[in-house]
Protein backbone atom coordinates (compact mmCIF):
# COMPACT_ATOMS: atom_id res chain seq x y z
CA UNK A 1 0.00 0.00 0.00
CA UNK A 2 1.46 3.34 -1.07
CA UNK A 3 0.81 6.44 1.01
CA UNK A 4 -0.52 9.31 -1.10
CA UNK A 5 -2.13 12.64 -0.19
CA UNK A 6 -5.17 12.11 -2.48
CA UNK A 7 -6.07 8.49 -3.31
CA UNK A 8 -8.54 9.23 -6.15
CA UNK A 9 -6.04 11.57 -7.86
CA UNK A 10 -3.23 9.03 -7.40
CA UNK A 11 -5.44 6.28 -8.82
CA UNK A 12 -6.15 8.42 -11.87
CA UNK A 13 -2.41 9.08 -12.34
CA UNK A 14 -1.43 5.40 -12.05
CA UNK A 15 -4.14 4.50 -14.53
CA UNK A 16 -3.04 7.16 -17.03
CA UNK A 17 0.71 6.81 -16.51
CA UNK A 18 1.10 3.05 -16.09
CA UNK A 19 -2.05 1.57 -17.54
CA UNK A 20 -3.22 0.32 -14.13
CA UNK A 21 -6.86 -0.61 -13.73
CA UNK A 22 -8.95 0.28 -10.71
CA UNK A 23 -10.29 -2.76 -8.88
CA UNK A 24 -12.31 -0.82 -6.31
CA UNK A 25 -12.41 2.48 -4.45
CA UNK A 26 -13.41 3.40 -0.91
CA UNK A 27 -12.49 7.04 -1.46
CA UNK A 28 -9.39 7.32 0.69
CA UNK A 29 -8.22 3.79 -0.23
CA UNK A 30 -8.12 2.46 -3.79
CA UNK A 31 -7.26 -1.01 -5.08
CA UNK A 32 -5.45 -1.14 -8.41
CA UNK A 33 -4.01 -3.78 -10.71
CA UNK A 34 -0.86 -3.38 -12.81
CA UNK A 35 0.07 -6.19 -15.19
CA UNK A 36 -1.75 -8.73 -13.00
CA UNK A 37 -0.24 -7.50 -9.72
CA UNK A 38 -2.62 -5.80 -7.26
CA UNK A 39 -1.48 -2.79 -5.29
CA UNK A 40 -3.21 -0.21 -3.14
CA UNK A 41 -2.96 3.52 -2.55
CA UNK A 42 -4.29 5.20 0.57
CA UNK A 43 -4.38 8.53 2.34
CA UNK A 44 -2.70 8.32 5.75
CA UNK A 45 -5.09 9.83 8.26
CA UNK A 46 -3.13 10.11 11.52
CA UNK A 47 -2.68 6.34 11.55
CA UNK A 48 1.07 6.06 12.15
CA UNK A 49 2.37 6.35 8.61
CA UNK A 50 2.95 9.17 6.14
CA UNK A 51 3.49 9.89 2.48
CA UNK A 52 6.95 10.58 1.05
CA UNK A 53 5.89 14.19 0.44
CA UNK A 54 5.26 14.63 4.17
CA UNK A 55 8.47 12.84 5.19
CA UNK A 56 10.74 14.36 2.56
CA UNK A 57 12.05 10.96 1.45
CA UNK A 58 10.77 7.92 -0.38
CA UNK A 59 9.06 5.30 1.75
CA UNK A 60 8.78 2.50 -0.80
CA UNK A 61 10.56 0.97 -3.74
CA UNK A 62 8.15 -0.79 -6.07
CA UNK A 63 9.53 -3.30 -8.57
CA UNK A 64 7.50 -4.15 -11.66
CA UNK A 65 8.35 -6.81 -14.21
CA UNK A 66 7.05 -6.18 -17.73
CA UNK A 67 7.61 -7.69 -21.14
CA UNK A 68 8.37 -4.18 -22.45
CA UNK A 69 9.93 -2.11 -19.64
CA UNK A 70 10.96 0.64 -22.09
CA UNK A 71 7.34 1.30 -23.08
CA UNK A 72 6.10 1.38 -19.46
CA UNK A 73 8.84 3.81 -18.42
CA UNK A 74 8.26 6.05 -21.43
CA UNK A 75 4.54 6.14 -20.60
CA UNK A 76 5.29 7.11 -16.99
CA UNK A 77 7.69 9.84 -18.14
CA UNK A 78 5.10 11.23 -20.55
CA UNK A 79 2.66 11.47 -17.62
CA UNK A 80 5.12 13.51 -15.54
CA UNK A 81 7.18 10.93 -13.64
CA UNK A 82 10.78 11.79 -12.83
CA UNK A 83 12.35 9.37 -15.33
CA UNK A 84 15.82 9.46 -13.77
CA UNK A 85 17.07 5.99 -14.66
CA UNK A 86 16.62 4.91 -18.30
CA UNK A 87 16.30 1.21 -19.05
CA UNK A 88 19.69 -0.40 -19.47
CA UNK A 89 21.20 -3.87 -19.45
CA UNK A 90 22.43 -5.27 -16.13
CA UNK A 91 24.66 -8.35 -15.94
CA UNK A 92 23.19 -10.95 -13.59
CA UNK A 93 24.00 -14.59 -12.81
CA UNK A 94 21.25 -15.66 -15.23
CA UNK A 95 22.25 -13.30 -18.06
CA UNK A 96 21.09 -9.84 -19.05
CA UNK A 97 18.33 -8.11 -17.11
CA UNK A 98 16.90 -4.89 -18.58
CA UNK A 99 15.75 -2.41 -15.94
CA UNK A 100 15.24 1.30 -15.37
CA UNK A 101 13.33 3.48 -12.95
CA UNK A 102 11.33 6.56 -12.14
CA UNK A 103 9.95 8.43 -9.16
CA UNK A 104 6.21 9.01 -9.28
CA UNK A 105 4.63 12.38 -8.39
CA UNK A 106 3.97 11.07 -4.86
CA UNK A 107 7.65 10.33 -4.11
CA UNK A 108 7.65 6.54 -4.56
CA UNK A 109 10.60 4.96 -6.41
CA UNK A 110 9.63 2.47 -9.13
CA UNK A 111 12.01 0.03 -10.84
CA UNK A 112 10.72 -1.48 -14.08
CA UNK A 113 12.46 -4.40 -15.67
CA UNK A 114 11.99 -7.43 -17.82
CA UNK A 115 10.61 -10.59 -16.18
CA UNK A 116 13.90 -12.53 -16.04
CA UNK A 117 14.27 -12.30 -12.21
CA UNK A 118 10.92 -14.00 -11.56
CA UNK A 119 11.91 -17.32 -13.15
CA UNK A 120 13.89 -20.05 -11.37
CA UNK A 121 17.62 -19.80 -12.10
CA UNK A 122 19.21 -22.19 -9.60
CA UNK A 123 21.77 -21.13 -7.05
Amino acid sequence: MLAVPDAPAASAWYQRALGATELWSRGSVVGLDLLGAPFFVAQPENSGWASPVELGTTTARVEVFADDPDALLERAAAAGANYHDPVRDHETPWGLHRQGGFIDPYGHRWLVGDPTPISPHGS
